[in-house]
């Protein structure tokens, strides 16, 4: 896929997941296949923007390109001064948030509350595209709620301001992350729209995938959920769309390899009090649907320090690769 200048290596994306996809998980979705990884949000509100939280988002150091930032809010100059510190931190690709249905986030009138007012939609995607040479990107969902979808429209406006390409998650923002996502109105956006289209929303498996696109004609696809313990998946879904084979998954060693990366780079990004926290939910992820994971898990909630918990990880997995070479994992997705 090309983003304006970008070409990626795949049409397989990270989703960009709000206390998840940091720059420890991004880089090693990208190390199994990902063709790009988007940041976590990052506020368009100016007195955030030397927060901690703010500037560990924006902290892309090691990463491989193409770097993108997703910015949300509700004010146009706003939006527009934050896609230009962004770019000037090093972004090369701009996502505007208009998806996110987390109360917070809504009751700012930013993610997708905004699709309640086309117009305010059309004067942000044309104060930020006006506002840098790199190119935009849009993130939205089918509309507010199943009596107002108007994903069609916010995509002709998104044409009109010069979006580059649109990510749609099949589910109104009145659905959060509640039942199945519907892919009736990704095709539709599709068929209407001359932008590369992005499909998001309940893509687990490397079938999935496959049937996801051929069903809206979508360009690529957008994992999330399905991505956390399983870095791994982008690979195995590049694989399947490649050859329409399984992949056989990843051995116990890569993953015991991959696991510790991921750790070790949490721990610097967020220190190490609060990596230990990061790093459990994580390793819960890792560890679900393997033998002995519920002991273990039960253990890990009690270890306070870097050392213990990476102890902990390495016996865990020296026990697993006893038992075969291959990771055996029972799928754990989420609902």
């Amino acid at each position: 896929m090309q983003i304006g200048p970008h070409a990626l290596r795949n049409n397989l994306f990270v989703a960009p997941m709000a206390g998840v996809s940091d720059r420890p998980f991004r880089k090693l979705c990208r190390r199994f296949g990902a063709g790009l990884a988007v940041s976590e949000m990052v506020s368009a509100r100016p007195e955030l923007r030397q927060s901690a939280k703010t500037q560990r988002r924006l902290d892309h150091e090691g990463e491989p390109a193409p770097l993108a930032v997703q910015i949300a809010g509700a004010d146009p100059q706003m939006m527009a001064d934050a896609a230009r510190y962004g770019a000037a931190r090093g972004a090369q690709i701009i996502d505007i948030n208009m998806g996110c249905p987390a109360k917070k986030v809504c009751s700012a009138a930013a993610g997708s509350a905004l699709l309640r007012d086309e117009a305010l939609v059309g004067r942000i995607l044309e104060a930020v595209v006006r506002a840098t040479d790199v190119p935009v990107t849009l993130k939205f969902r089918t509309g507010w709620d199943a009596g107002n979808r108007n994903a069609l429209r916010v995509a002709r406006i998104a044409e009109d301001a010069g979006i580059r390409m649109l990510t749609l998650h099949g589910r109104t923002r009145a659905c959060g992350f509640a039942g199945r996502a519907e892919y009736d109105t990704i095709r539709e956006v599709k068929r209407a729209s001359r932008l590369p289209v992005v499909a998001n929303g309940d893509i687990r498996s490397p079938e999935q995938a496959r049937r996801v696109l051929e069903y809206t004609g979508a360009d690529g696809v957008m994992i999330g959920r399905a991505a956390h313990g399983r870095p791994w998946i982008f690979r195995e879904i590049a694989h399947y769309l490649a050859t329409g084979r399984r992949h056989p998954g990843p051995l116990v060693r890569e993953a015991h390899d991959a696991v510790l990366q991921h750790l070790h780079e949490l721990y610097s990004l967020h220190g190490s009090d609060a990596g230990v926290k990061v790093a459990r939910k994580h390793v819960h992820w890792y560890t679900s649907g393997l033998a002995g994971a519920a002991g273990f898990r039960q253990e890990l909630n009690g270890l306070e320090t870097c050392e213990a918990q990476l102890a902990a990880v390495d016996r865990f997995f020296e026990r697993l690769a006893q038992s075969g070479d291959r990771l055996r994992q029972e799928e754990e997705l989420p609902e």
